[in-house]
């Protein structure tokens, strides 16, 4: 027999409660379905939010991988070969990411066009919706699966 148990205590807590509780609702079969909903549109944004991590962290490293070339090239000219490195420096160092632009203004593009937009939207349902309380919908799994004895 295992003792995991004994090493590292239940995760089921039947004595706490739901950290958000679901705002009142008329319809109980509408409550289900809303709160479900809302869970879906807040898990869609927290992939957003990955997904503008990532892009900071390519305009991070694009910035990086700027600096080090430009180190790179003199070291290059250091070591006598001035003329390679001047076409290199001449061809990449300040260049842009994309058509007229550096990876900075992707940040800002995407931020202005795309992720204020969502986390707004974000922000609308769960208002409106979940009374301003965020992963209810998650609260709610977690003390289902905190309280609820699991069929073994």
């Amino acid at each position: 027999m295992s003792c995991l148990r004994d090493r590292f205590g239940s995760a089921r807590r039947p004595d706490r409660a739901v950290v958000h509780r679901r705002p009142a609702s008329g319809e109980p079969g509408a409550a289900d379905a809303t709160v479900e909903a809302v869970g879906k549109v807040s898990a869609a944004f927290e992939v957003v939010e990955n997904a503008r991590g990532m892009l900071y962290a390519f305009h991070r490293m694009s910035g990086e991988a700027d600096l080090a070339l430009q180190d790179a090239l003199e070291s290059l000219r250091a070591a006598g070969h001035h003329e390679m490195a001047d076409e290199i420096d001449d061809v990449l160092v300040g260049r842009d990411v994309v058509r007229d632009m550096w990876t900075f203004q992707l940040v800002e593009a995407y931020d202005e066009q795309y992720w204020q937009v969502f986390r707004e939207a974000a922000a609308l349902v769960r208002d409106s919706l979940s009374a301003g309380l965020p992963h209810v919908f998650e609260a709610e799994m977690k003390h289902r699966e905190q309280t609820e004895v699991s069929g073994a």
